[in-house]
């Protein structure tokens, strides 16, 4: 059978069908995504000098670059699907960067919380973080782990095949199920919020006299996360059945799905964080804004 160890380019020995994903990647939509999350990196960078939400700006930062890197491997697979360094190079950077949109979506979330009323949340404002964020470590890890015996076992050795695929269906599920109980948190509190507190126009939890924020921009940052947070959860659905299937499944040859469902969901929660940036409308997530935890 053609594998990655003997195959290094299209030939009828090494046909193009023998390849993990079985088709050519396309060279268009994976240069759009390519750029795409490029300049986002870019504004990221930008955003995150300009507000100083240092925090953010490295979990942002490290997710556009990471896409970034995972569609530029898939540009080099899209002239030569046999291209083992770039195969292992999308395959490791796809996985494991929306794991940082995540725990974007997690801070954002402890400052909206901070600032509506921390006692309508069943988590201390910091636990939002501290909690799920370590989640989001333990699903990396595994994810990291599962991707990288996986790119070492190439197409050839079907047991370290199996073993990474399950690896990363475990990291990727433990991040679904983190992702869930947020969302169940987030939902708690917002419901308590417009029951009990004072809606969008926030609550005095500040220690020093600041600017309150307008309700306007708490609807945009709130819609924001929101936005974000099921376009990443909904793109972790999509790779269980897709990793589940194994290498070569059905699912797993089927490029427009995953430009759809992997690539542009991941795609649309960064630009939310971008073009919302949570450090126009939480002023608490800038350095040097003291904030009661």
């Amino acid at each position: 059978m053609p594998s990655y160890l003997d195959c290094t380019a299209v030939s009828p020995e090494c046909p193009v069908a023998a390849t993990t994903y079985g088709y050519y990647p396309s060279f268009g939509g994976n240069v759009f995504f390519t750029v795409f999350f490029g300049v986002l990196g870019l504004f990221q960078i930008g955003l995150g000098f300009y507000f100083r939400t240092w925090t953010f700006m490295v979990a942002l930062c490290i997710a556009t670059i990471m896409e970034m890197a995972g569609y530029i491997g898939r540009v080099l697979m899209s002239d030569n699907p046999w291209n083992q360094g770039a195969f292992k190079l999308q395959i490791v950077c796809l996985v494991l960067a929306p794991t940082f949109v995540a725990a974007g979506v997690y801070l954002t979330l402890k400052h909206i919380v901070l600032y509506l009323g921390p006692e309508h949340s069943r988590l201390k404002p910091r636990l939002f973080t501290w909690i799920f964020i370590s989640c989001d470590i333990g699903s990396l890890i595994l994810q990291a782990a599962g991707g990288g015996v996986a790119a070492a076992a190439g197409n050839t050795n079907q047991f370290l095949l199996k073993v990474g695929d399950d690896i990363i269906i475990t990291g990727i599920a433990f991040q679904v199920a983190t992702m869930a109980i947020c969302g169940m948190l987030g939902l708690d509190f917002f419901i308590k919020v417009a029951r009990r507190g004072n809606g969008l126009a926030g609550e005095k939890n500040l220690e020093d006299a600041t600017p309150a924020i307008s309700p306007m921009k708490m609807k945009m940052i709130v819609g924001a996360v929101i936005l974000a947070y099921f376009t990443v959860i909904t793109r972790c659905i999509y790779r269980i059945p897709e990793m589940a299937g194994g290498w070569g499944s059905a699912l797993m040859q089927k490029e427009n799905e995953f430009l759809v469902l992997d690539g542009m969901m991941i795609a649309l929660a960064c630009l939310t964080f971008t073009v919302f940036h949570p450090g126009l409308c939480l002023p608490s997530m800038r350095t040097g804004y003291k904030n009661r935890n």
